[in-house]
């Protein structure tokens, strides 16, 4: 594919996906433009300003946009097939693509790292790509999530655009295009319920370790990966033997130290989850030929990615943080991590589509009995719609009511108004799920509610 001096228009380019390939392809040299129905509702959106500081032409989502000039169309996944660009497209005959389905394609022009999993495909290609670029290797990155240190005034870090022929990206299962990866070196952190059932799930990575040229690094605790460890050039983990296994573990409230192969690292995040996000990066760049030591002294640096355990307030009294768990599997991970910090906590979880939400029903209710405290109380937002024809047939009071029935404490509740006026009732409040960029605005107002009473 050429990547350069095109005429490219992204329509949906408002999501974080989206916008991180329209940001590296403007970055090429390429003419890109684009438009998403969030900014026509809001032409006031933060959002828009750092596209067009990058010199990316927005236009309504009306069709406008996209001319006989245009080279290739990439939409999201989230666009209807009768929206007016895609119609536009099709009657001058220029060439579309999903926004998967292009990044599988671009990829193939570099040097690819991809980086698969149920959890933590977005903290961990982003460390990957920062440990990466802090040790002179130059890569270029395409992910989900915004690494913190890669802001600038026009990206908000899901991007990065280097010398070199390194490109790391988040190969996501969801929508199945990770089949279609042909990367020369891959991770795959864990397989467990999301997306898709577990075998679904599992067929899909086979697929890439095969498509894969280089190194396959694996996950040597997570026992669904168990029957694709002859694939593997190398194995990392905390509990089972591995080539590349933490020992020595300290995990503290907000940070964690151990050791491998007795080197010490420590790494500025907190939790078992994100010390096996940053054994993956180890294992990968140690096959690459990196020494493990060299990695040790850039890893500290690292401060993670937006909506990855955000602290919007730490005091002796206070404690409110926003992420994006929004899986069973992330879910109990995070729980976990947070219950080394305060005794006493109340979660605010808003699941995301109402067919995920079927599907992981019994998983989210699991989750949440075994790991809710006696202290610890959760509440439930309504299920986050984004549009389309899902049907309506399950809501968040149903987990609330089937995790209350496990002896704990939870509830639902119809409007976000409502946790506000209570807001006395906790002094700990942990807000997550996934897709909703409002999530981080609702954790902010928390954070001013709190301050305002002390």
């Amino acid at each position: 594919m050429n990547t350069t001096d095109r005429s490219l228009f992204f329509s949906g380019i408002g999501g974080s996906g989206l916008s991180a390939i329209a940001r590296f392809m403007a970055a090429r040299g390429n003419r890109v433009s684009g438009s998403d129905r969030a900014f026509d509702k809001n032409p006031d959106h933060p959002a828009l300003d750092a596209l067009r500081m990058c010199g990316i032409t927005m236009y309504p989502q009306d069709g406008s946009g996209v001319t006989p000039q245009t080279d290739m169309l990439v939409f999201s996944t989230a666009v209807e097939p009768d929206q007016p660009e895609l119609v536009k497209a099709r009657k001058l005959n220029i060439p579309s693509m999903t926004r998967p389905d292009y990044l599988a394609a671009l990829s193939t022009d570099f040097r690819s790292l991809a980086v698969a999993g149920t959890s933590g495909k977005s903290t961990t290609s982003g460390m990957l790509a920062f440990l990466m670029e802090r040790l002179g290797m130059h890569p270029s990155f395409i992910g989900g999530g915004r690494v913190k240190q890669f802001r600038t005034a026009d990206n908000p870090g899901n991007s990065l655009s280097g010398v070199s022929d390194f490109l790391v990206i988040e190969a996501c299962e969801s929508d199945g295009s990770i089949v279609h990866y042909r990367p020369e070196h891959t991770i795959v952190l864990n397989l467990d319920l999301d997306h898709h059932s577990i075998s679904e799930t599992a067929s899909m990575f086979r697929i890439l370790l095969d498509n894969t040229r280089g190194s396959c690094v694996l996950n040597a605790d997570d026992l669904h990966l168990a029957p694709f460890r002859s694939k593997a050039a190398a194995t990392f983990s905390l509990d089972a033997p591995s080539d590349y296994r933490a020992e020595n573990l300290i995990l503290q409230p907000l940070e964690s130290s151990f050791t491998v192969r007795d080197i010490p690292f420590r790494l500025s995040l907190p939790g078992r989850y994100n010390v096996m996000n940053a054994l993956a990066c180890i294992a990968l760049l140690g096959e690459m030929g990196i020494q493990p030591d060299a990695v040790a002294e850039v890893l500290p640096a690292f401060t993670g990615i937006e909506r990855r355990f955000d602290i919007h307030v730490n005091t002796a009294e206070h404690l409110v943080v926003d992420d994006y768990a929004h899986n069973p599997h992330k879910i109990a991970s995070m729980m976990q991590a947070v219950q080394l910090i305060r005794p006493a906590l109340c979660y605010l979880f808003q699941p995301h589509g109402y067919g995920p939400t079927r599907m992981m029903k019994n998983e989210y209710i699991a989750a949440f009995a075994e790991n809710l405290r006696a202290s610890d109380h959760l509440i439930l937002l309504p299920i986050y719609y984004a549009g389309g024809t899902a049907q309506k047939d399950i809501s968040s009071d149903e987990i609330a009511r089937g995790v209350a029935v496990q002896g704990k404490s939870a509830e639902s509740v119809t409007t976000r108004k409502e946790v506000l006026d209570r807001i006395a009732e906790w002094q700990n409040y942990i807000i997550f799920g996934a897709r909703d960029e409002s999530l981080s605005a609702f954790a902010a107002s928390i954070a001013d509610k709190i301050r305002q009473r002390t």
